[in-house]
């Protein structure tokens, strides 16, 4: 776990900080940086701030979601102290499809 500082230049010395951690998961690693920016900072923010871009190349926030705790957010959506940005993989199949294929693989053993 990395601990990146960060702040922005229109930030006060009186502004509120707050706890941020940034999250990305490979199937074998993980990523979770954790950073301090000022109050009113938003997701897209956090993951600028974080440097896990450049730590992984691969990842295309124009292809892919993003998070708080599990809940898709905007790039936008501002952050409280203490939340932790996800940043999801696309799905390798889509959902219906791998349950169509299930269902069609558990017909012909059975059948």
């Amino acid at each position: 776990m990395v601990s990146v500082t960060s702040s922005s230049p229109e930030g006060s010395k009186h502004a509120s900080r707050l706890q941020i951690e940034v999250a990305y998961a490979l199937p074998r690693q993980q990523t979770v940086l954790r950073l301090e920016l000022i109050e009113g900072s938003t997701v897209g923010d956090a993951v600028n701030a974080s440097g896990i871009l450049e730590r992984h190349p691969e990842i295309d926030l124009t292809q892919q979601s993003v998070g708080v705790f599990g809940q898709m957010v905007g790039l936008d959506t501002p952050l409280h102290d203490g939340d932790r940005v996800e940043i999801y993989r696309p799905l390798q199949v889509d959902p219906k499809e791998a349950r169509k294929r299930r269902a069609a693989r558990r017909q012909e053993e059975q059948g």
